[in-house]
């Protein structure tokens, strides 16, 4: 099946998922290659398989070439402990929401230990959905806001939020009652080896505390569950680069620290995290 077909499937059986981000009316028809809401506002279906709900253009920091590396180092594991961890806390038949889904390997990781799924991806960058479509995956992904998403009232029971900001007000309205949100927050010690690598231990950017993220995150779940996961993830010497490239980490370094970390031969890196979960009432 072509991607658009298998699109055009997905949102024909799942089409109450989707509401209009203009008038916020659930979409009641697929038509023409575009679905269509009460007040007349259609969006394409692209070639791809996806829509595009931005009103705006959006610029974003993640390039080909980062995408690229995002892809190779997950597909070889280096988040897969995360997933696992995802798919111990989603139950059979569950609708979920990735917010921030990018590539899209986590998302595509953590269905595979899922059972019956039903699984929406988004990102606001158009590369990133463009390589997740690429995948072989149940899922299907979108370009959207997260401050606006195009998404009905309680129709989600779990949302998975990897490292992407959050829109807590956006993420009640969508849960059901009962719904849970699954953030992971970066420890301290999260990629170490490659952040000393990168910077001076003066630096702003040689240490990283999320008390504030945290915080947020108990101010709208007070009875939020913690777990921190820590693991090695150990990777072949051709995987270096892209572990240097596939993290905002090297925005800030200089090319000489990067010349330097990309020369370390580094074959391992600790990932250090917190799984925050919320519940909505």
């Amino acid at each position: 099946m072509k991607k658009r077909e298998k699109g055009i499937q997905f949102i024909q059986n799942n089409l109450s998922l989707f509401r209009c981000p203009v008038c916020h009316d659930t979409y009641d028809r697929v038509e023409s290659g575009s679905i269509i809401c009460p007040n007349q506002h259609a969006i394409d279906i692209s070639k791809k398989g996806t829509l595009y709900f931005l009103n705006h253009a959006v610029t974003s920091e993640y390039d080909d070439a980062m995408l690229a590396s995002r892809r190779r180092i997950l597909t070889a594991g280096l988040f897969d402990p995360i997933c696992q961890e995802f798919a111990k806390n989603i139950d059979k038949d569950e609708v979920i929401l990735d917010v921030g889904s990018g590539e899209g390997t986590p998302l595509k990781k953590t269905l595979s230990m899922t059972e019956g799924a039903t699984a929406v991806g988004f990102d606001i960058s158009t590369a990133g959905i463009n390589l997740a479509t690429q995948l072989n995956s149940s899922a299907f992904f979108c370009i959207a806001d997260l401050a606006n998403l195009p998404f009905t009232n309680d129709k989600f029971t779990t949302i998975l939020d990897l490292f992407s900001p959050s829109a807590y007000a956006e993420f009640q309205r969508v849960l059901k009652p009962g719904g849970q949100v699954l953030k992971i927050v970066p420890n301290s010690n999260y990629l170490g080896e490659l952040r000393q690598l990168l910077y001076e231990k003066d630096s702003q950017h040689a240490d990283y505390q999320n008390d504030q993220v945290v915080s947020l995150f108990e101010k709208h779940f007070p009875h939020a569950q913690t777990k921190q996961l820590t693991y090695t993830f150990k990777f072949e010497d051709d995987l270096l680069s892209d572990l240097i490239q596939m993290t905002p980490l090297h925005w800030g370094a200089t090319p000489e620290m990067i010349q330097n970390a990309q020369a370390s031969q580094l074959n391992h890196i600790t990932v250090d995290v917190t799984l925050l979960k919320g519940t909505i009432a």
